[in-house]
């Protein structure tokens, strides 16, 4: 038995089971995404036709998981990845007339206001999403009762409450660890902002033995990233899960409160203008650079 026959789990993940696991690590930009998404979409009321924006899709998986397995329409939304090069992931899956490919930075979303069912965003919020301001723009995008989950890199405990980074983990991380949150974190930044109401918050049952198996196949099958594959195996083998996991949120737009739930036009201006300069400079920053892996 082979390190990818252990990401085919019938018994915990059904419906990522019937995807090919070379596939998926062929679009490898993190830890298994389909399972990821499967586990989130138990505490999320994912219906078809719905209009769900897949943010940070990175090359497109989980919007091909959305589409096939949810029935919904899915616009798929990454920074990183060209929409040509998403679009032909989503032909090539059959799902290229349920799922539009949009290239866009997150703070500068190029949509109406309340025009989703759900947002979701897999193994990418914490790159985006941890600024006090970011939930109140988001939020403008869904509609009343509009769904938002994210399942992102958690911490059992946060940073600021251990002290410092633990070595095993700064050693692989570095600093981005401080946008590594619990649970606890995230659901009272959502809930403070009284724009939404928080219907799960969770750390994902042995997420850290998931994302280990991950890690191990990604060594198998790729060969070029054995590198980083095994320091991440590394990382996680000293954890044992004292610290490192999956956090898992879902929440609701409340309604009846359009008022309460956007930002002042200026406050919105100012969050758009301000972050999409910082991704125009970052962008032609690392211009001559690879794009990052998550």
């Amino acid at each position: 038995m082979t390190a990818i026959d252990d990401l085919v789990r019938p018994d915990r993940y059904p419906r990522s089971s019937r995807y090919d696991p070379a596939w998926l690590l062929g679009l490898d930009m993190g830890p298994h995404p389909l399972w990821l998404l499967e586990d989130l979409a138990r505490n999320l009321d994912l219906r078809p036709g719905m209009r769900v924006l897949d943010l940070g899709s990175g090359k497109g998986a989980t919007s091909v998981f959305l589409a096939r397995e949810y029935g919904v329409r899915v616009v798929a939304a990454d920074w990183w990845i060209g929409a040509d090069e998403a679009a032909a992931v989503f032909a090539e899956a059959g799902v290229g007339d349920r799922v539009e490919a949009v290239q866009a930075e997150a703070h500068a979303l190029p949509f109406e206001e309340e025009s989703f069912d759900a947002i979701v965003s897999i193994d990418a919020f914490e790159y985006f999403g941890t600024a006090d301001s970011y939930l109140p723009y988001l939020a403008r995008f869904l509609r009343p009762g509009g769904q938002l989950g994210i399942a992102t890199p958690g911490m059992t405990r946060e940073v600021r409450e251990i002290g410092t980074v633990p070595a095993h983990i700064k050693a692989v991380v570095g600093w981005e660890a401080i946008t590594w949150h619990s649970p606890e974190w995230w659901r009272f930044q959502w809930e403070i902002t009284e724009l939404v109401e928080v219907t799960s918050a969770r750390l994902q049952e042995d997420g850290w033995r998931d994302w280990l198996l991950w890690a191990r196949a990604g060594v198998e099958q790729s060969p070029e990233m054995r590198r980083l594959n095994q320091q991440v195996i590394d990382m996680l083998t000293a954890d044992g899960g004292e610290y490192l996991g999956f956090a898992l949120v879902t929440a609701r737009k409340k309604t009846g409160e359009k008022a309460a739930a956007k930002t002042t036009e200026h406050a919105a201006a100012k969050i758009t203008e301000h972050v999409a300069g910082k991704a125009v400079e970052q962008s032609a920053g690392n211009a001559h650079d690879d794009a990052p892996t998550r």
